[in-house]
């Protein structure tokens, strides 16, 4: 098996942790503010449970992070960078669709 330099494993964790459409809708939402379990689970309208293991998967690719705050957490973006790809990746997107209809 190839082994490949650490900084592509790192960017293949990444992405696999926002290859789903939950974890993505969720990430980009943290990059707006942050928000507890409840409000994401309302937004991707899936079960609590649910959530909690996406936003598990997100935290442990560094995208989001957790921090306690009375009985509530609230999660929030850590990598802000994040933002930018996907608006890149919208657009990219926006254009396919714009080219193929011509």
């Amino acid at each position: 098996m190839a082994k490949f330099p650490e900084i592509y494993e790192g960017q293949a964790k990444i992405f696999k942790a926002i290859g789903h459409p939950a974890r993505l809708m969720m990430a980009e939402a943290l990059l707006e503010g942050p928000k507890t379990v409840t409000e994401l689970a309302a937004l991707v309208q899936l079960e609590m449970p649910t959530v909690s293991r996406h936003l598990a998967v997100l935290k442990e690719a560094q995208i989001v992070k957790s921090e306690k705050k009375s009985n509530s957490i609230i999660y929030s973006a850590e990598m802000s960078c994040l933002k930018s790809f996907l608006q890149c990746s919208k657009d990219f997107i926006s254009m396919s669709r714009i080219t193929k209809k011509l």
